[in-house]
Formats: C-alpha cells, structure tokens, sequence
C-alpha cells in the first residue's frame, strides 16, 4: 500500500525501469561466467588427461571479457539508479515542502517545526540512502541469487537442497524480524524528529536562554533527547546484529554441507572436481547477497519508517483548501468591504474562542480592533486572512465568501502585517520583494519614500541593499517591522491587516512607523488588532472584542464616553502612560 501510494505521488521512481533492470539482469549473468570458467578449466583444461592450456586461455578470456561487460553495465545501471531515485526524491521534497506551507497556521502550529523540517531533509535523505545504495544491492543480488540457483541445480540438485534446507529457517527469520525492525525504526525518526526541533528551539532561542541562566537545563533537554535518539538507534541496530550473526553462522554451515556432500557425491562418481569448485563459488555467490540482506534490511527499514513520516504529512488533510481556478472567483475591483456573518470559532478539542460575531466594515475604513489579551483578536484577523476558516457562519470580502476566494487573488488583495515583521537572511529590498517579486529598486525605494521612510533608508550603510541577517536580527525590533510595512505597501493590497504592528517597538521608532502607517492605511480597507490605544484614537471604527464577542463599537469619542470595556481598557492604558511619564521625570 505505501509503495503504491509512493509510486503514484512519484511516478519519476518508474521512469526508464525496464532498461534499469535490463542492466542488471546483464551485471548478475556476468558474475557466474568466473564459476563457468573455472569449472571449464578444472575439468577440460587441467585434469582432462593432458593439460589443454588451449581451453585455459580461452575461459580466461572469456572471464575477462565478461567482467568488463559486467563493471559496464553495473556503472550504467548505477547511474541511472542514482538519477532516478534523486529526480523522484527531488519531486517528493518539493511536494511535501508544497504540502506543509498548504496546511493552515492552525496545523502547522500543532507541530513542531523542527519535526515538520526533518520530514523534509533527514526522512527523505533515509529514503535517498537506500534507494542509490540498498537499491542497487536489492537488484544485483536478487538476480545474483536466482542465476546462483540455476546454475547451482544444473551442476547439482541435491547440493542445491542442501544449501536451501540450511537457508529456509532463515528466511522465516528474516521475515519475523523484519516486521520488529520496521518498528524500531519508526521509532527512530520519530527521535531525530524530537532532536532536531530541541536543538533548533535551543539555537533560535539563545539569547532567552543566556538571559535567564538556563543554559542548564536546555543542555538537560537536548541531551535527554540526544539520549533517546540513541536508545532507539542501538535498539535498532542490536536487532541488525543479531541478524547478520544468524546469517554468517548459516553461511558457514552450507558451505560444510556442500563440502561433505560434494566429496561423498564425487567419491560415488556423481560430481567432478571442477563442477565441485564451481559449486563452492555459486554458493559464495548466493550467500554474500544473504548476508548483506541484513543490510539492506536495515536500511530498508530505516527508509521505510521515513516513508511513511512523509507520507503522513502528505496525507495530512489541508482544512483550508484554494478553490482553484476552476471553482474559485475573483475578489471584486476597488476598495474591500468586510462582513463576518455568524461567525464562531474553536479550535479542536477546546472552547470556543469566538461566538456569534456579526460586524459589517465599509470600504476604505479603517478599523481599531481592541480588547484584552485572549479576548479572540487574533483569531478574528487570521479568520479575515483565511489562515484558518471559521468552525461556523461566513467571512465575507467584498460580497464574497473568503472561502470561495481563490488564493492568489486573496494574497494578492488582502495583506497582513504581522507582530513580529519576519525578515529572511536576505538585503531589505529582497525582503520588500516579497510583497510583489517582480518590483525593482526604484520600486522598493518609492515604496520607502511614500510611507516617510526614505530618510531612514539613507541612515543605512548600503541602503536598501544592507543585509537584514537570519529573521532580521541585524535590525532592531522596530526597524524590522518598517520593512514589513514596505513590504506592504509595494504590495499595493485593496485590504490590510495589521496584528499589533506598533507594539515591541522603541519610542524613536514608534513615531516613525505611527506616520508610515498612516500613509499605508490611507484610502484603504485596514482592520489593526491594536493593544496601544492610541490606534483605536485615530480609527474611523472601534470594534471591541471581549471573551470572543463584539461587545462594543462606534468611534473613540463615542465608546470612551460610556460605561463598558473600552471605557476601562482606555483608562488603563492612560494611567499606564501617566506612569511612565512620572518615571522619566524622576
């Protein structure tokens, strides 16, 4: 089944099989021609009165000849191996990669990202490993064993029952372990899963981690999932040994079996020396492979349990879905309303966050989004932007259901300015690109200069060519989150969400960023999740949000003037202000 389901995800993996196996028919036949040779050489050459030094070269010749068709074919058969399992794996590492960032924010978030990351690097490059090194092993010596068995039974059949009787229980074995180990090793990705996101939490969160002293007992974690990993992988591998113990122990009982048997048949005449010799060398020839089974088995299983890792996130059902071009529409041209229509959300297996939330926004408004920490702001702004879909009722853009919306219309009409302004290791142009790939520099720059920022980007030492670092970290808190809303603004988008855009920002900043969104904002649709109310001030609509429901909302004069949750955020907020002020005066 899971091959199946592998082979129909990546049909590249049956790419030019055929002439694959053609090969290694043609590299197994060649390793029996030694055996051949040599038989010829004892029985015709050397012991056939006379030596007939004659037949001697022309079987050395012939081995000769063979071995180098052999080395060929085995080198094309490997290169198209290696070609092939590399073109499938590229195309499964970018569906699964494709897949991921096709899940919601809501399934992402219920797994962690080194988990999800390793599914894409470590299980596939099991898969890669076995597929260019288990595979080409797995064809030679399943071939090699078959013409080992022919040839076996035409020099002599008993002899090759006794290689069999000592083999069968083995098989058997094999089988039963082979059940055990696929286990074991699922059970070892699922530890270099857990490693690698304890080691990624550790280095992204350093500087938390130096800050309070806890260098301790993060140390403490990664070792105990260092630990774990490597209790899996030696109960893994004590499985493989005893595997491979069974097989060398085997081996070496048919290879007496057929010595004793093969002189008894020889003294009765049955057997000449040569076919005798001949004998020994097919049952080397079928043993080896036997022997590097456990191998192969090893890897196999490995590969195995990573396949299956990347078939589950490729099964993960994506509960936010793109209608497509075929059943999605278009968001309607100009300026964006906003109806959430009986809308109520809960995440599994929790209460609900929203509940019966009815608000109608006008084109061109722009919205103040207020309300205490856990209220469902969040939610309402992930819900606008459909990272998450509604467990009941209907977001509406434009007259349109959001889910009906297909995605590259959305994206393209409806922006979100996150909290934390994420950068990639890229210049800051780079990065405002990313609002609309194809803008150039005199693009990005006009964007700056639109929003007040161009003075800020001269301060740069390369301008908008200066290096951001890994998630911005060469830019304070503030400055990151500039450059995300030019990267909005270059965006050009009819509807804008902005989730707490001016908190975690130094006073310097905050003024500049406070005009740059005004300029964003202006003649747009723009709903911002605000803690700083100096935002709900300015809105032309204040929606306040308490316990997942619109409890509220009108312009500031008009909630500030009356009793209720506003009322009480707004005095909060402003003796909080007050505060401050007293303390920079002392």
């Amino acid at each position: 089944m899971t091959l199946n389901k592998i082979r129909r995800l990546v049909p590249e993996l049956t790419v030019g099989l055929p002439v694959t196996l053609a090969l290694a028919v043609v590299a197994t036949a060649g390793r029996v021609v030694v055996p051949i040779a040599v038989q010829q050489t004892i029985d015709h050459g050397l012991l056939h009165g006379t030596p007939n030094l004659s037949v001697v070269r022309w079987a050395a010749a012939g081995a000769t000849v063979a071995i180098g068709v052999t080395a060929f074919a085995a080198y094309l058969m490997s290169v198209r191996l290696y070609r092939t399992s590399e073109s499938a794996l590229a195309t499964l590492r970018i569906r699964a990669f494709g897949h991921i960032h096709d899940l919601s924010a809501l399934t992402q978030s219920e797994q962690r990202r080194g988990a999800l990351t390793s599914r894409v690097t470590s299980d596939v490059d099991q898969m890669s490993q076995f597929l260019q090194f288990g595979g080409m092993i797995l064809l030679l010596s399943s071939g090699q064993m078959i013409i080992a068995t022919v040839l076996m039974a035409v020099y002599s059949w008993p002899l090759t029952i006794v290689v069999y009787v000592c083999f069968v229980p083995m098989a058997l074995v094999i089988k039963r372990f082979q059940s055990i180990l696929a286990q074991r090793y699922l059970a070892v990705r699922e530890r270099v899963a857990e490693m690698l996101g304890g080691i990624s939490e550790s280095v992204v969160g350093a500087a938390v981690v130096r800050a309070y002293g806890a260098q301790a007992r993060t140390a403490t974690r990664v070792d105990t999932a260092v630990d774990r990993y490597r209790s899996a992988q030696t109960a893994a591998q004590r499985m493989v040994a005893t595997v491979f113990s069974a097989g060398e122990l085997v081996a070496a009982c048919a290879t007496c079996a057929v010595v004793v048997g093969g002189v008894l048949l020889g003294v009765d005449g049955d057997l000449s020396a040569g076919r005798l010799v001949a004998f020994l060398f097919l049952v080397t020839l079928f043993v080896v492979p036997l022997q590097t089974l456990t191998e192969v088995l090893n890897e196999g299983a490995n590969a195995f349990a990573g396949m299956r890792r990347v078939l589950d996130v490729l099964d993960t059902p994506q509960d936010v879905r793109d209608p497509g071009p075929d059943g999605g529409r278009d968001l309607p041209p100009g300026p964006l309303g906003v109806r959430f229509d009986g809308v109520a959300f809960a995440y599994p297996g929790g209460p609900r966050v929203l509940a019966a939330v009815d608000l109608d926004i006008a084109p061109r408004t722009r919205v103040a989004v207020v309300g205490e920490t856990g209220s469902g702001k969040t939610t309402l702004a992930k819900l606008l932007t459909r990272l998450m879909d509604p467990t009941v009722g209907q977001v509406l853009l434009g007259g349109v259901p959001v889910e009906q919306v297909r995605f590259a219309s959305l994206r393209r009409r409806v922006v979100m300015v996150p909290q934390d302004g994420f950068l990639f290791d890229l210049t800051i142009a780079d990065n405002v690109r990313y609002g609309r790939p194809e803008a150039s520099d005199a693009d990005v720059m006009a964007a700056f200069t639109s929003l007040g920022l161009a003075d800020w980007v001269a301060g740069l030492a390369d301008g908008v060519h200066t290096r951001v670092g890994e998630r911005g970290s060469a830019l304070s808190a503030g400055e990151r989150q500039l450059v995300a809303v030019a990267r909005a603004q270059v965006a050009g988008p009819d509807l804008l969400v902005l989730d707490e855009a001016t908190s975690s920002v130094d006073p310097a900043t905050e003024v500049r960023l406070a005009r740059a969104l005004i300029a964003l904002t202006r003649g747009r649709t723009s709903v911002t999740i605000a803690h700083r109310l100096s935002t709900a001030e300015a809105a032309d609509l204040v929606v306040v949000v308490d316990a997942g429901r619109i409890v509220a909302q009108g312009t500031h004069a008009e909630l500030v003037g009356v009793p209720g949750v506003y009322r009480r955020l707004h005095a909060s907020w402003t003796a909080g202000i007050a505060h401050d002020l007293d303390g920079d005066l002392i």
